[in-house]
């Protein structure tokens, strides 16, 4: 099973992809689906290559990012409930992008703000939580829960501030929207960044799972470690949010499914985490916009709605640990 999960996560993906291309408020039969791919139906060429693989591959790249940095952070937390926005990072985006919108910008001025909201809610958590010069994992869950508390408060200010003609919009961008995503080049340098830094550490991953003081006894060096899973982590989690706003539970609770079916090994779980987190969104995608089509759900809406039952059935099955 465990050498099979890469080719099969993979043909799962491809298929969802094609099915999310063939599915919205116009279906496409196989026919004209391959037609349009081919640019031999105007029609279907225009839905498929400007509106909808744009999408689906902005879905995949979000649930690659979100899972991967839910990987990370269940180690470095050491806590199995521990997801890429529990550190404030997911706040500080939103502040940035709410303001951006607030004032009136678009385009790479919003990407912009939001990313940077992200980048400089993890420099300040990293500075709080460091304080004299030593941090744990639990001082530093703690300072990310503060100043998540925090954004929240600064989220609400920039709502009621907000006209109603960009009310909805923002409410939208709150809970997860990919109407607009557009995959950049930036987002997937960031995927491959994490892809290939997590195989490249995958050993001492193993270890610290296991605890601090056996990987340090092992020969980990375990602070400059948790440093580097913390910045990693957090760029991933920061690209995440820039490109889709707030999407819940991807992160959450892909690695406690890939666990499920064997992979304990990161050499094993950081690959297929990011297969099927990316799988997942993009499902997840294809439904918000297909089910009650043309009206689209915020894909962040059907990730809660689908993540807490199953993450509540993995914990009543004993299956949500690290």
């Amino acid at each position: 099973m465990k050498k099979a999960l890469l080719p099969l996560l993979s043909l799962l993906a491809l298929a969802v992809l094609l099915h999310g291309l063939a599915t919205g408020s116009l279906d496409l039969d196989g026919p004209t689906l391959w037609a349009g791919l081919m640019g031999r139906d105007a029609l279907a060429a225009q839905v498929l290559w400007e509106l909808r693989l744009p999408r689906l591959l902005a879905a995949f790249l979000t649930g690659g990012l979100l899972a991967l940095a839910g990987v990370l952070m269940q180690v470095l937390l050491r806590n199995p409930l521990a997801d890429p926005y529990v550190l404030g990072i997911s706040g500080g985006a939103a502040s940035g992008a709410l303001a951006a919108m607030l004032l009136g910008l678009g385009g790479i001025w919003f990407q912009g703000a939001a990313f940077g909201g992200a980048f400089g809610t993890m420099l300040l958590v990293f500075a709080l939580a460091h304080g004299r010069g030593t941090w744990t994992p639990a001082r530093l869950l703690l300072t990310g829960v503060v100043v998540a508390a925090g954004w929240g408060a600064v989220i609400g200010l920039l709502l009621s501030l907000s006209p109603d003609g960009t009310l909805r919009g923002m409410l939208y961008w709150l809970m997860g929207d990919l109407s607009q995503a557009r995959p950049t080049a930036w987002s997937g340098a960031i995927l491959l960044l994490g892809l290939l830094a997590g195989l490249a550490l995958a050993r001492p991953l193993n270890l610290l799972a296991g605890g601090e003081l056996q990987a340090a006894a092992l020969g980990v060096e375990v602070k400059r470690l948790r440093y580097g899973i913390y910045l990693l982590a957090s760029l991933l989690a920061a690209s995440a949010v820039t490109l889709a706003g707030s999407v819940g539970f991807i992160g959450l609770v892909t690695p406690h499914l890939v666990r499920l079916m064997g992979a304990r090994d990161h050499r094993l779980l950081i690959p297929a985490s990011l297969l099927l987190g990316g799988t997942l969104l993009t499902l997840a995608d294809t439904l918000s916009r297909s089910l009650f089509a043309p009206q689209q759900l915020p894909v962040g809406v059907l990730t809660a709605l689908i993540g807490v039952p199953l993450f509540l059935y993995l914990l009543q099955r004993g299956s949500a640990r690290p």
